[in-house]
């Protein structure tokens, strides 16, 4: 070979190499922070199992789970103080328009993964209350005490939703002598268990082990939702429709219509593409354990975790699936 043609090769191989990013020449260690939800909740278990993954194919990778909110997940993620979030892509979605609860948009969104394709709205009410249609609360001016989701939730503007689609307000209820409480599932489920909530509103995976434990310290009903409320939910929240099946509680013997969303692990678009698509890899060749840790991931399939709609895949985690051939 001609020495000089030679040199010229190689000097530019060195350059090439140069100018690469670290993380475009090796895969990890990472330090990821995930933001998820309230520690002993789902988000928690499955949030912490992601966090396994990256550890198990990446080692010395540090990893830590941090509780939070979905809204201030989609803001920590999107300045990038924390590599990793978790949101309902409907939430994410309201993020991106810049629609309240936030001030501005945040475009740099992208999305991991699917974690959970079934988060349904689920409604219960204690069998002491008498309340087996949202309608009746209208219609009798009930005084009735509500729990929703802590505040910046999907769980509780839906919550909200739903209640403004039977044409009830916050301030209706406080007005008819009830009142609307704010705070984490665990915590209105005790509110119900105590005597000091008659409602409960949610958006969960079913069957729910919370719902089922609950429901040994008191009776309760599972609500459904009219044709009606379905329609306008779906157009105003962007969720989808949905069946709970006959059974799925033992206090539960009729099929229940609802509306669902859907949750999904986030990451900010200034992440490199390499991480994004090692995440996506240590969670593809760790399905299985994934699957094992909690019953939400149990039901998905490795192809629907590229179900993120409407928040697009980031490019690196998109370039894994495709590898994957999971998506053409």
């Amino acid at each position: 070979m001609n020495i000089k043609r030679y040199l010229g090769i190689f000097s530019t191989a060195l350059l090439v190499g140069f100018f690469q990013s670290p993380a475009a020449l090796a895969s990890g260690p990472y330090n990821i922070t995930l933001a998820g939800g309230s520690v002993g909740g789902a988000w928690s278990a499955i949030g912490t199992a992601i966090g396994e993954t990256i550890k198990k194919d990446y080692p010395g990778s540090a990893f830590t789970y941090e509780p939070g909110r979905e809204t201030s997940n989609l803001l920590l993620t999107s300045t990038g103080k924390v590599q990793l979030g978790i949101a309902h892509a409907q939430m994410a979605f309201i993020a991106e328009k810049g629609l309240a609860p936030f001030k501005e948009s945040l475009t740099n969104i992208r999305a991991i993964a699917l974690i959970d394709s079934e988060a349904a709205v689920q409604i219960l009410t204690t069998q002491s209350s008498g309340i087996t249609d949202l309608a009746q609360i209208k219609a009798k001016k009930m005084p009735v005490r509500v729990s929703l989701n802590q505040r910046g939730t999907l769980m509780s503007i839906t919550g909200e939703a739903v209640l403004a689609a039977y044409g009830i307000s916050v301030k209706d209820i406080e007005g008819w002598g009830g009142r609307v409480t704010y705070g984490s599932y665990n915590q209105g489920l005790d509110l119900i268990k105590n005597g000091q909530a008659d409602l409960i509103i949610n958006m969960l995976a079913f069957p729910s082990s919370q719902v089922r434990t609950a429901a040994r310290d008191t009776k309760l009903n599972l609500v459904g939702l009219s044709k009606e409320a379905i329609t306008k939910l779906n157009v105003e929240l962007r969720t989808g429709s949905i069946e709970i099946p006959a059974n799925t509680y033992d206090f539960q013997p009729n099929q229940i219509n609802t509306i669902r969303g859907s949750v999904i692990l986030v990451a900010s678009s200034g992440m490199s593409n390499q991480e994004a698509g090692d995440i996506v890899r240590a969670m593809l060749t760790n399905f299985d354990f994934l699957q094992k840790a909690h019953s939400t991931l149990g039901r998905l399939s490795q192809k629907v975790l590229t179900q993120t709609s409407p928040i697009q895949l980031h490019p690196g985690a998109l370039s894994a699936y495709k590898a994957a051939g999971l998506i053409k």
